[in-house]
């Protein structure tokens, strides 16, 4: 079992916990994520490390409550525990010898980001940080992102806090104005994480994406997280999360990503326990 030490609810769909798994911190990376289980009877979902404190022995989860078992997540508190916590998994990031990197997150994506923006902060690159959310309610992380960041941009569709606007109008503003990109990382909804490949692609800058797709055992035997790379198939757990943007077929994962969503909407209202005969809930 795994302890929560801390939980802190970043606004009204996602919450922050962190998690005494001092094996894991030990060796945790960014880019790289953990499989939980609440119980026995949870199903395995994957999440990316947000950040990990290897003298306190903790990893930091950022998760959205969207479905049964994230719902079921954050109904817990400081001291309860959840069943299995598993990692860490995937392959770091490789930063290679980058002087200069635009990270990009994009809503519940600076989850992600923000590990990647400290990383290479931390190994004396210049970063500049765009975090773009739908409003002002949903913005997350904007203190941890600044500290790290050499530049900080914020945008919001609709205008209510920062500047107007997406990501990819801030990215290709930056590029034109003169920056001069080793990479950019591009982390959140599969159409952002798209159309910022496609705004950099031009300008032949090199583009990181980290990819979501369904995943059950995280150790590449399922085949349940193939996506599509350079034509060629590649298991985001164990080949990933972090691919080529340029080389990605994002539509393809789009459609895998999509294909559950009607029969998870219908289990979350209509399962049973079939050892009990009673509804679940969060």
């Amino acid at each position: 079992m795994f302890k929560i030490v801390r939980k802190k609810e970043l606004n009204d769909a996602v919450t922050l916990l962190e998690i005494e798994a001092p094996f894991i911190a030990k060796k945790a990376q960014a880019g790289q994520f953990i499989i939980f289980r609440v119980d026995d009877y949870s199903e395995r979902v994957p999440l990316t490390i947000a950040d990990y404190d290897r003298e306190k022995g903790t990893v930091t989860i950022i998760f959205q409550k969207v479905g049964l078992s994230t719902k079921l997540l954050g109904a817990k508190e400081k001291g309860d525990t959840i069943r299995d916590f598993v990692g860490p998994l995937g392959v770091a990031t490789d930063y290679e010898d980058f002087k200069k990197v635009a990270v990009i997150g994009g809503g519940v994506g600076c989850a992600i980001a923000y590990p990647q923006a400290k990383a290479l902060h931390e190994k004396g690159v210049e970063v500049d940080v765009i975090a773009g959310f739908r409003n002002k309610d949903i913005v997350i992380l904007e203190d941890e992102m600044r500290a790290v960041a050499t530049n900080y941009y914020l945008t919001t569709d609709d205008g209510s806090y920062g500047e107007k606007g997406f990501v990819t109008d801030k990215i290709k503003q930056l590029i034109e104005a003169g920056n001069k990109y080793d990479a950019v990382i591009a982390i959140g909804p599969i159409p952002m994480m798209k159309f910022v490949c496609l705004a950099t692609k031009p300008y032949q800058i090199k583009t990181i994406v980290s990819l979501n797709p369904i995943m059950i055992d995280g150790t590449g035997m399922c085949g349940g997280c193939r996506v599509t790379v350079g034509g060629k198939i590649k298991f985001a757990c164990v080949d990933g999360p972090d691919f080529d943007g340029h080389q990605v077929d994002f539509d393809e994962l789009m459609n895998r990503n999509s294909i559950y969503k009607e029969r998870e909407a219908e289990e979350a209202n209509t399962h049973l326990c079939r050892l009990t005969g009673t509804k679940r809930e969060a």
